[in-house]
């Protein structure tokens, strides 16, 4: 379908996307997926970085699709060259679901790629599908004018992990706390509207628990490397990322920072000054003992097309603290993190969202900001010393 064969409704843009792949397979799955939508528009593809600087200073898209591996100019290389010769355009790296894969990828976020599509391993045709949608629905998010996509069944917020289910037993730690008795409380639950007269928790908070998608790495980096050493909380994250994908990023967040960033284990004890991300495939909550918080890990459903999502977190965080807890929701596609961030907030807790302006796609904080669950909007810039400064029981 030619551009000019397409005509935008008064409602949304119709996003221009440019495909750069050296795989001829890979260029022509993608490009035809993009040309048969009717919210995109396919303006040319490109065998290497080279060709796609090029094309991409002729035809200015809105949207590119990088490979991460290709001759002459490689994803790497060539994405601070687009981003200089496109300003504002957004760009998406499509990467295998490798150790290397992941490494590559995280590095490309944290230079200004705005997300990632996960290939599917050579041979895997079902995983074709994952990764059309997976793409489609992430190139629709970072379009000038953000397209809604149509609900579909199964994780459309990131790819399927390619292995088979690990059961969570096989993350248990040496000396696990006691089985708590088993809960309900990830199923999303209709929350009463916050009221004026909810007592606030002003002092220092048990737990800091963080939400973010789309754009998250780049701002949890800024994020987890202003905050100090000797913060006495905990720090708990659900990104939405593929297993191994979340590994790598506490990798990253650790040589970041100050703070020790690792992958959350099942039964894991939870020590001040650490932070804990969810791992890729799983939900993970937090619960508490005699002995203090712990993470629990499981493979229920995705919630809102994720897991692991962020509202379970939410939940089970101002179930155990009482509201004595600090949440923050960071730049997204969706709503994930609204349910939950209205749950913790109902109890007493604090909600900080990131703005607009500095979000990738302002989905996630923008659903806690439309429904008034925010005490604070923030820049990325301010969001480090507003954690910081609430984490010392300050205001």
């Amino acid at each position: 379908m030619t551009e000019l064969a397409r005509t935008a409704s008064p409602a949304q843009s119709i996003a221009r996307v440019l495909v750069i792949d050296d795989s001829a397979v890979a260029r022509g799955l993608m490009t035809r997926w993009v040309d048969e939508d009717k919210d995109l528009t396919l303006v040319g593809a490109a065998v290497d970085g080279e060709q796609g600087l090029r094309k991409a200073e002729e035809l200015k898209p809105d949207l590119i699709v990088l490979d991460v591996e290709m001759p002459k100019m490689d994803g790497l290389a060539a994405l601070p060259l687009l981003l200089k010769a496109v300003p504002g355009c957004k760009v998406v790296m499509a990467s295998t679901l490798t150790r290397r894969g992941g490494e590559v990828t995280i590095r490309a976020l944290s230079m200004g790629a705005a997300d990632y599509a996960s290939k599917p391993q050579a041979g895997r045709l079902a995983g074709a599908e994952e990764f059309r949608r997976d793409l489609l629905t992430k190139l629709k998010a970072l379009a000038p004018r953000p397209i809604p996509p149509v609900p579909t069944q199964g994780n459309l917020a990131q790819p399927s992990a390619p292995t088979a289910p690990v059961a969570p037993t096989a993350r248990t730690t040496t000396a696990p706390p006691p089985a708590a008795p088993a809960r309900k409380m990830h199923a999303p639950v209709a929350q009463p509207p916050q009221t004026r007269g909810t007592p606030r928790h002003n002092g220092r908070p048990e737990i800091i628990a963080i939400g973010s998608s789309t754009g998250g790495p780049q701002a949890l980096r800024d994020v987890i490397s202003a905050i100090p050493a000797d913060v006495r909380a905990p720090i708990v994250i659900a990104q939405h990322m593929p297993a191994l994908f979340t590994k790598i990023l506490a990798e990253h967040l650790t040589k970041a920072g100050k703070l020790v960033c690792k992958e959350a284990e099942d039964n894991e004890r939870l020590k001040p000054g650490c932070v804990y991300i969810a791992p890729g495939d799983f939900h993970m909550t937090i619960r508490k003992d005699a002995a203090g918080f712990y993470a629990v890990l499981d493979q229920t459903p995705p919630i809102n097309f994720c897991r692991p999502a962020v509202d379970p977190l939410f939940q089970s965080v101002a179930e155990v603290t009482r509201g004595a807890a600090l949440g923050i929701i960071l730049t997204g596609m969706g709503h994930d993190g609204r349910e939950g961030a209205r749950m913790l907030r109902n109890v007493g807790g604090t909600i900080l969202a990131q703005d607009e302006a500095t979000s990738i796609v302002w989905g996630m904080p923008g659903a806690v900001a439309e429904a008034g669950l925010a005490d604070e909007i923030l820049s990325l810039s301010q969001m480090g010393p507003g954690i910081v400064r609430r984490a010392k029981g300050g205001l």
